[in-house]
């Protein structure tokens, strides 16, 4: 099967989105299948077109930006041409360029399956408001070309008022989450390169450094964290300098967090690869999701930490408190409450026995391959038709 996936950014950006893309991309490849990469090329020093790991990675010229967006003029010539030489559409929301996309995937009889992500919320201002609702309406023309909506969970579907405008097209396929296997001397070298040792308990928190993250709740909920357990730390893994359209909240907050920092309960660790992910998780007593909105439609770091036996307090978000509700591995805190995630912390480092889940059989309900076979049955089925 010839399998064309659209999305505005991959890798190397770094975000849930392109981390699920090329998790999915390479089980396709590793199941026989020709996949390409349609993307834009948001970084001028990116080449225009390369092999990744078995997968063709073609990038569209940017002619400028557009908030947290991008313009590409060419992108439908290229996208034309490519729908054509493929077998099925898979595109990624939000995007901009998913209508003409799936239009396309129509005029040549191409099936045409959009991969609901989250809902587009920009800071408050006049132009970021024109700005969702033009994305609000690209995603409901797209939706009507397409042949089929995924979403990881039924509970964000129904809560979600793009997605339950068109129930009659949903399937849910969880996210494919995989780490890549490491040593005990890799752990081990971790925590000590982070004083872990001489820091207990580690909370952790991995996301980009953004209002909607909820770094706030987190700040708020340390002194009463810190009263039970004084040597905690937190260790934030992800971008947390010129995070583009966040300054404001970074300059609002760091104050706080330089106090933290000088006394030794706050680390950055800035972006990690996937091996020192695969050692982050295990030096962890418990990860927070604090989140806001609905931009955050799962949380897939929850599952990542869950397969290291990391127990998780999410925010009650619909579909960022399933991982906890289906595996049971950990508590859901209200929604930016400081003093909920501080006792929901308290209470899984205080009795963590009472939160054990399954680990293994975590690992292979969304294992990539597991989910790469969900998408096959569906594509089949929709080529059939």
């Amino acid at each position: 099967m010839k399998i064309l996936t659209v999305l505005t950014y991959y890798r190397p950006h770094t975000s849930g989105l392109t981390i699920y893309a090329e998790r999915l991309a390479r089980a396709f490849v590793q199941r026989g299948h020709q996949v390409t990469v349609m993307t834009t090329q948001y970084d001028a020093s990116l080449p225009r077109e390369e092999m990744m790991d078995g997968v063709r990675v073609i990038r569209v010229p940017v002619m400028f930006r557009l908030s947290k967006g991008v313009i590409a003029p060419t992108f439908g010539w290229v996208a034309t041409r490519l729908v054509a030489e493929h077998d099925v559409v898979q595109m990624h929301l939000p995007q901009f360029d998913a209508p003409g996309v799936a239009l396309r995937g129509r005029l040549f009889r191409k099936p045409a399956v959009l991969t609901y992500h989250c809902d587009l919320l920009l800071p408050p201002g006049l132009f970021n408001r024109f700005v969702n609702l033009v994305v609000k309406f690209q995603n409901n023309m797209a939706a009507l070309f397409s042949n089929q909506i995924v979403t990881y969970t039924r509970d964000y579907a129904d809560h979600s008022s793009f997605l339950s405008r068109y129930k009659f097209k949903l399937r849910t396929i969880l996210p494919p989450v995989e780490l890549p296997a490491i040593d005990k001397n890799a752990i081990q070298s971790f925590a000590k390169a982070q004083h872990v040792p001489d820091r207990k308990p580690v909370i952790g928190m991995a996301a980009r450094f953004a209002a909607e993250k909820g770094v706030e709740i987190l700040l708020d909920a340390l002194p009463v964290i810190l009263k039970k357990y004084p040597q905690a730390q937190v260790l934030f893994a992800g971008a947390y300098q010129n995070v583009m359209g966040e300054q404001a909240y970074f300059d609002r907050l760091m104050p706080r967090i330089r106090e933290y920092e000088s006394q030794g309960h706050w680390t950055f660790l800035g972006n990690l690869n996937p091996e020192q992910m695969a050692a982050f998780y295990p030096n962890l007593d418990a990860l927070v999701v604090p989140s806001l909105n609905s931009t955050e439609a799962f949380g897939l770091v929850q599952i990542e930490a869950m397969m290291n036996g990391v127990l998780c307090v999410p925010s009650a978000l619909p579909g960022v408190r399933m991982p906890v509700k289906m595996h049971g591995m950990g508590r859901v805190a209200k929604i930016g409450d400081a003093a909920s995630l501080a006792e929901s912390v308290l209470e899984i480092l205080n009795e963590p026995q009472k939160f054990r889940g399954d680990m293994e059989s975590i690992k292979k309900s969304y294992d990539p391959d597991t989910i790469a076979a969900e998408y096959e049955k569906l594509f089949e089925g929709l080529m059939k038709k």
